[in-house]
């Protein structure tokens, strides 16, 4: 049994498609068997909503009177790039507000900001050219008044995370949360057998020009995340026990929702942006179906110490531990029991697949087959440090 996009598309086209979620699915295979349930299936949704650092967006604010060409830019006091284009920018979602000594706003918000239609505060210099006469320029913007407003993300939907802990004698303050000393607490980040490239652990179905759900619209990857790394070591199932593919997502920023893009503060790290997240996978044959049914006892990562290991680049795992686990709020390591915590929602994670779903449904939304493979031949470097 063989089913090819330009089939599935059809059915969608007629909303004849039969749809599930990456949840759904669990129990179809379990009452009928992966040969039957991969003959009825045609697409099966995946989510996840969670903090995404290597995110940000790009904005083109049109041409003032007289022109400028940008130097320099901040909105709401967070400082953008801009090294491209006149009055082209970029809004990196963990750039701190100038003077925030807490950490507790910048280019995430700014992003959800944008998004939630409010007016923002443009500052910008710039040198002055004989056809960018103009040096500085102090001014509101909306979204709804920019030419373009994209945003652009190089780095999302980790395949696979490690579950945090803290060996140390101190607290500490992290990107995956606030850890206690002496393993008091346990942080993890994955939507486990709902997240995406955990359900097509090959990426077979997802690479570049694979259409998805981003922030609540659709969107497109336009190519291997950064730090993809898919010769992570992999259990039997083919999924990746540690960090592993990455992909770079595109999509409208005006046609986003805040349900699905939110500004995320860090206590004592920083900012990032919370970005849902959701991709179709189409059930080509019954490897499909055997991948997507994938269940979060069946998905391990590792135990990684943040206190000292992380920091100083100490690859060492204290034991590995299953999504199923994990969401029971406790594990045991080295002997005591630990509370969990995730620092992404499972809850929004349902919602995003179950939204996908409805959209193509409804015959809203097409599948379209990747126009060039993501790789599957190369690992994660190092910096090569040379003094």
């Amino acid at each position: 049994m063989a089913k090819t996009y330009a089939e599935i598309n059809e059915k969608i086209r007629r909303q004849e498609a039969v749809v599930v979620t990456a949840e759904e699915i669990i129990d179809i295979v379990a009452e009928k068997g992966v040969e039957a349930a991969a003959r009825e299936i045609d697409v099966v949704t995946t989510g996840t909503f969670g903090p995404m650092c290597s995110s940000g967006a790009v904005i083109n604010i049109g041409h003032s009177k007289p022109k400028i060409k940008i130097q320099q830019a901040w909105i709401n006091d967070v400082n953008l790039y801009a090294g491209l284009a006149a009055v082209d920018l970029y809004i990196g979602a963990t750039e701190v507000a100038l003077g925030d000594t807490e950490f507790r706003y910048g280019g995430g918000y700014i992003i959800e900001d944008l998004v939630a239609g409010k007016d923002l505060r443009l500052k910008a210099t710039s040198y002055g050219t004989s056809c960018y006469p103009r040096k500085e320029l102090d001014t509101l913007i909306n979204i709804k008044d920019l030419n373009q407003a994209t945003l652009l993300n190089p780095r999302n939907g980790y395949q696979n995370y490690n579950c945090a802990i803290n060996r140390t004698e101190e607290t500490i303050y992290t990107y995956m949360g606030v850890l206690k000393p002496n393993i008091a607490n346990a942080t993890y980040c994955s939507a486990g057998q709902l997240s995406p490239l955990l359900n097509d652990p090959y990426l077979r179905t997802i690479g570049v020009g694979t259409r998805i759900f981003i922030g609540g619209a659709p969107g497109y990857v336009y190519w291997e995340g950064t730090q993809h790394n898919p010769n992570a070591k992999r259990k039997e199932n083919g999924v990746p026990c540690s960090p592993a593919g990455t992909i770079a997502v595109v999509g409208d920023l005006k046609q986003m929702s805040t349900k699905f893009l939110r500004g995320s503060t860090y206590e004592k790290y920083g900012v990032s942006l919370t970005v849902g997240l959701g991709i179709p996978i189409p059930i080509l044959d019954e490897e499909m179906l055997k991948f997507v049914s994938v269940k979060d006892e069946d998905i391990y990562t590792q135990i990684v110490d943040y206190g000292n290991d992380y920091p100083n680049g100490i690859s060492k795992s204290y034991g590995e531990v299953n999504y199923a686990q994990l969401k029971t709020g406790s594990i045991e390591i080295e002997g005591k029991s630990v509370p969990t915590a995730p620092l992404s929602s499972y809850a929004k994670a349902r919602e995003i697949a179950g939204e996908l779903k409805q959209w193509i449904q409804a015959g809203e939304f097409l599948l379209q087959e990747p126009l060039q493979a993501l790789p599957q031949d190369q690992g994660f470097k190092g910096l090569n440090y040379r003094p």
